[in-house]
């Protein structure tokens, strides 16, 4: 099953997916919208062209496990994406994603507007690669 991941970010929305054995998540692209309506018409559109079945929303958990105003947020994004597709949506822990993603972007000696761009799209990927993993 082929499955997509976001990382919904105020100004960037990155986006991974995985292999069709949904083993393995890889980054896919970076959306730069902030309207959520254009949003959602953006992550159903690619939903559907690369024929995901399934799409996770990072959820951004407080440190102490609590929900505030930006997990609200992915909440009714996911629900906007849902109205546009018929493609099933879930949310998925992304405490601590960016941070992971800045390390294995810096592992890899990528750094300043190269970085920028490609930050997002890494921690739709640990998001993805979590659920793949917790759900083997």
């Amino acid at each position: 099953m082929k499955i997509m991941a976001v990382d919904y970010g105020d100004a960037r929305t990155g986006i991974a997916f995985s292999d069709i054995r949904g083993i393995l998540a890889s980054p896919h692209s970076v959306i730069e919208e902030s309207y959520a309506p254009k949003l959602a018409d953006k992550i159903a559109s690619l939903a559907e062209s690369n024929k995901a079945e399934l799409i996770v929303i990072g959820l951004p958990v407080n440190m102490d496990g609590s929900q505030g105003y930006r997990c609200e947020q992915c909440r009714a994004l996911g629900d906007l994406v849902r109205e546009k597709t018929d493609i099933s949506v879930i949310f998925e822990d992304e405490r601590m994603t960016t941070v992971i993603a800045h390390g294995m972007l810096s592992d890899n000696n990528v750094r300043g507007k190269k970085r920028k761009s490609q930050v997002d799209a890494v921690s739709a990927s640990v998001i993805l690669q979590s659920y793949l993993d917790k759900n083997k």
